[in-house]
């Protein structure tokens, strides 16, 4: 049985965001084959800043160095570069009691958001099936970026509680962590693409969704069907998934209008709350994510992380949050080294 995995997580940038764009691809993707060399590429996602002028170079040079499929969306990177990465490798082989299981850009063709994120779980659920999953039973993350979110995220919404009626996912059962957030395809057509993460051989006792209902309310109470966290316990390390993570209270209600600092700080606790439900603390977080609606608040929030979370090293893109009111939102994966002899390991 596996007992020695180990998993990195890099957040990869360019050293001149100033360069051609098929310059700091070729750097980003150098790291990349660097960091990966001898291990397996677990997870594989980059930010660009033009889908339109980019994505298919992009999707063309990974092609030409084998490195396999990847997430790539549409977020600025906030340092004023045009890609950015996050790649999550593991180094050993993975235990063969779990499948796990990762989709990138899933799309749908209906002429809607409602109708394109209806699309987008039947089909998914489709080719869970093939390997003997079930969106319900085996999937414990998604991603969901939403063109014009402002616009289109009212369809996301009901798209998504649709589909989740139709196979029993309801507020007594439980839902699915998830980011829903603004993000482009090349083909503006496609206003919704999914990414998603699915595990097969887990053990129901295995997963815990997290809700730190001191600090938020459960999101049904406002009319969406997400978990805000999930955490996964293996034999020999816990994996916790935190949603996108915003300044909210436990009434739904926005905190902070206007003031993006305030906003960061009551959603940096929000964090801590539901890391901490989970047995984990904020220097357990091995890869973030940090949306901005405006840009111009980049400053002002990479100096408050460096301030208060200097051990964190995320991702700044730009992205307007699922509620306009939202200036600020972040997403984030923990490790803890946690062991629970229960189950198999990693």
């Amino acid at each position: 049985m596996n007992t020695g995995v180990k998993e990195y997580h890099h957040i990869i940038r360019v050293s001149d965001p100033g360069a051609a764009f098929r310059d700091q691809l070729t750097e980003v993707l150098d790291h990349v084959e660097t960091i990966s060399e001898g291990r397996k590429i677990f997870f594989l996602r980059f930010f660009i800043s033009d889908a339109a002028n980019q994505q298919e170079m992009l999707s063309e040079v990974l092609r030409e160095r084998a490195i396999g499929q990847a997430s790539i969306i549409q977020q600025p990177p906030l340092d004023g570069s045009k890609i950015a990465a996050w790649l999550w490798t593991v180094e050993g082989d993975l235990n063969p009691i779990y499948t796990h299981k990762v989709s990138y850009g899933l799309i749908g063709s209906a002429p809607d958001s409602l109708g394109q994120m209806e699309d987008i779980f039947s089909e998914y659920g489709t080719s869970l099936s093939e390997e003997n999953m079930t969106v319900a039973d085996n999937c414990v993350r998604t991603w969901i970026f939403v063109r014009d979110v402002d616009t289109n995220y009212a369809g996301v919404v009901a798209g998504r509680r649709n589909y989740f009626g139709t196979i029993g996912l309801t507020p007594e059962t439980h839902y699915i962590a998830s980011t829903g957030i603004q993000g482009a395809h090349p083909d503006y057509r496609k206003v919704v693409v999914m990414d998603a993460y699915a595990v097969k051989g887990l053990k129901p006792a295995q997963v815990r969704y997290l809700q730190a209902k001191d600090h938020l309310n459960p999101t049904y109470e406002y009319g969406v069907t997400f978990e805000r966290g999930t955490s996964i316990s293996y034999g020999d390390r816990k994996h916790i998934f935190i949603s996108g993570t915003a300044s909210i209270d436990n009434k739904g209600r926005i905190l902070h209008e206007g003031d993006v600092r305030s906003q960061a700080i009551r959603m940096m606790e929000n964090i801590s709350a539901l890391l901490s439900e989970a047995g984990a603390a904020t220097g357990d977080i091995r890869s973030a994510i940090l949306y901005l609606r405006d840009a111009s608040d980049y400053a002002v929030i990479s100096r408050l992380f460096k301030e208060r979370w200097p051990m964190l090293d995320p991702v700044f893109v730009q992205a307007p949050v699922c509620r306009p009111g939202w200036l600020i939102e972040m997403e984030c994966v923990a490790v803890t080294m946690d062991k629970d002899v229960r189950y198999a390991p990693f």
